[in-house]
């Protein structure tokens, strides 16, 4: 959905128009003060170059051609959720490593003249390729072939990360990242998701920075690996022996959420789309969900909307250029209230959005999306 918006008159305070007449959402516009760190959040990991191969008619097949219906490319890797962030209004600090071949300089060009996101504790690593994953999606799941080698031994994460009022952080189990500590020291609130355990211990204690962070986002599998739960929901609240603030995604019936300060939790139940693509929808599941914390809303509207910007994105190629902005959620949210039959309650969901989106205007805003290459050479 690329629906525009052109303010006319005097504009709300999270509003702005920063180039081109297009309205930019700040979410938390009535929150700044002189005084504040400059990024709203940092992230720091792997990029990759995401090629996406949709409309297969079956998982391939070993000694066969499979063609695919369509193909995209895309940032992917820690750009899905960078790019996620940076569209919901927040100031992104990202720091990584690029190679320093075309796909590396796609990929810097698309993150940072294209999102607008800070790459100056990023690098370019001469004589290193990007890394590069395959993905095909089918019958509702995908399946990846990724390539890569490890950059020099230089982190790209800088010791002292900037300061910032967020940072989310991906956990390996039996390690620590020395950043996560300094930050958390520094005042960033911390949030942390989590891959899946390839040692097959599944424990805990081995997620030693999990003492440093505020929130905990992981699957409903990972969940119940890790606390021994017999269901995601109970998984939850042990998770929350840990981490103050536990959030569990359940897929298909949407997420569950507990706040071990509060004693609250909510369930939001997932919005039923047509899925094109699901890669990188937990990373903007969670960019919304660190937007709507950051901007102070009620558990239950960051669970809506966090799972309403995970809808929106499958609905588009690729992880990172999948990831609605806020003339996308307008639109949608605009297009809901016009469908007769509506649940009441499930729009009561929603209603929230009436004080964020921007107004429906008459001039395009479009987003960047995946495309089949990643560029044509220009006519002289």
């Amino acid at each position: 959905m690329t629906a525009s918006h052109a303010m006319t008159g005097e504009e709300p305070e999270h509003l702005t128009q920063p180039q081109h007449g297009q309205v930019h959402v700040d979410p938390l516009a009535a929150l700044r003060v002189p005084g504040d760190p400059p990024w709203d959040v940092y992230l720091t990991g792997t990029v990759f170059l995401d090629i996406i191969f949709t409309g297969l008619a079956a998982a391939p097949v070993r000694g066969t051609e499979s063609w695919a219906r369509g193909m995209g490319s895309s940032p992917g890797g820690v750009a899905n959720m960078a790019t996620a962030l940076a569209r919901l209004g927040l100031r992104t600090s990202l720091a990584a490593a690029f190679g320093d071949d075309h796909y590396g300089e796609y990929c810097w060009d698309a993150l940072a003249q294209g999102e607008g996101i800070d790459l100056s504790t990023s690098r370019t690593v001469p004589g290193w390729h990007s890394p590069v994953t395959v993905s095909m999606a089918y019958d509702d799941e995908r399946t990846m072939v990724s390539h890569g080698h490890e950059p020099p031994p230089e982190e790209p994460a800088p010791d002292c990360p900037p300061p910032a009022r967020a940072a989310i952080a991906s956990l390996t189990p039996g390690a620590r990242a020395p950043w996560v500590a300094q930050a958390a020291r520094e005042g960033t609130r911390i949030f942390a998701d989590v891959g899946w355990d390839e040692t097959g211990t599944w424990d805990l204690s081995g997620l030693a920075d999990l003492e440093h962070c505020e929130a905990f986002l992981p699957n409903a599998e990972e969940a119940m690996r890790y606390t021994g739960a017999g269901c995601p929901r109970s998984a939850a609240h042990a998770l929350t022996a840990h981490v103050p603030l536990a959030v569990v995604t359940l897929g298909a019936e949407g997420a569950y959420a507990v706040d071990r300060r509060t004693g609250e939790t909510a369930e939001v139940p997932a919005i039923a789309v047509e899925a094109l693509d699901p890669t990188g929808a937990g990373d903007v599941f969670v960019a919304g969900f660190v937007t709507g914390t950051l901007a102070g809303w009620p558990l239950a509207d960051r669970l809506a909307f966090a799972g309403l910007t995970a809808a929106l994105s499958v609905q588009e190629f690729g992880g990172s250029l999948s990831a609605p902005g806020w003339s996308e959620i307008g639109a949608w949210w605009r297009r809901v209230q016009s469908v007769e039959g509506q649940d009441p309650a499930a729009l009561r969901r929603y209603a929230f959005l009436d004080r964020l989106v921007p107004e429906e205007g008459a001039h395009p805003w479009p987003r960047r999306r995946a495309v089949p290459t990643i560029g044509f050479r220009r006519s002289a």
